[in-house]
């Protein structure tokens, strides 16, 4: 029986290794200046840092902030939208 659990808490703790190592790669992967260089040194680790931390986190309304070409909003419309956004709780939560 001890055999069988830690057999189970290896390949677990293999598998969470795995899920992080890969999350990780994601992050390293998209860490790219605005012109296409990779960053490097103090912006990468940031860069890095944030992402991990934001995997999980839902969009928020300054992210959906877009027009029907992908742009980022701006001015007026941005601002329109953003007091719309964050009045309608129901507006966070759907893409």
């Amino acid at each position: 029986m001890k055999l069988y659990l830690t057999l189970a808490s290896l390949i677990a703790a293999i598998a969470l290794s795995a899920s992080l190592t890969h999350a990780a790669s994601d992050c390293e992967a998209k860490a790219v200046s605005k012109d296409g260089k990779p960053l490097a040194g103090a912006a990468k680790a940031a860069f890095i840092k944030k992402c991990e931390a934001g995997v999980n986190v839902a969009p928020s309304c300054a992210d959906k902030a877009v027009d029907k070409n992908g742009k980022l909003l701006a001015g007026a419309a941005k601002d329109s939208y953003m007091k719309k956004c964050e009045a309608d709780p129901a507006a966070k939560q759907s893409s």
